[in-house]
């Protein structure tokens, strides 16, 4: 698996709405409408995830969930983060949910080796 460059993650960040690049990570938050509703999208978002065999991090609460893409094999981002992200906002459409995309962190967009 490789690691992204930083020009092919600037032109990723373009095209992928709702997400921004926090502390090397691809990042992005929803609020949804009640818990039921973010846990059914948790649900989703893990039969996908287990389909591509990459996993996100991320953090729930009550109706809010935030989630972080990051490649921890290699350390960086790679394909399978923009993978996932690309299937996260495709499926994000069948839910009645508010976008929050995270500041981005001033810092070089991947972490030095």
């Amino acid at each position: 698996m490789r690691k992204l460059t930083e020009l092919e993650i600037e032109q990723a960040l373009k095209t992928l709405d709702g997400w921004a690049l926090k502390e090397g990570k691809l990042c992005s938050e929803f609020v949804f409408e009640d818990f039921k509703s973010a846990f059914a999208a948790m649900t989703e978002i893990a039969l996908h995830a287990e389909e591509i065999q990459h996993h996100p991090e991320w953090c729930n609460v009550y109706n809010k969930l935030e989630i972080r893409l990051f490649t921890h094999d290699i350390q960086s981002l790679s394909m399978l983060d923009l993978q996932l992200a690309t299937i996260i906002n495709a499926m994000g459409r069948n839910y009645k949910v508010k976008r929050i995309v995270p500041e981005t962190v001033n810092a070089p967009l991947l972490p030095s080796s």
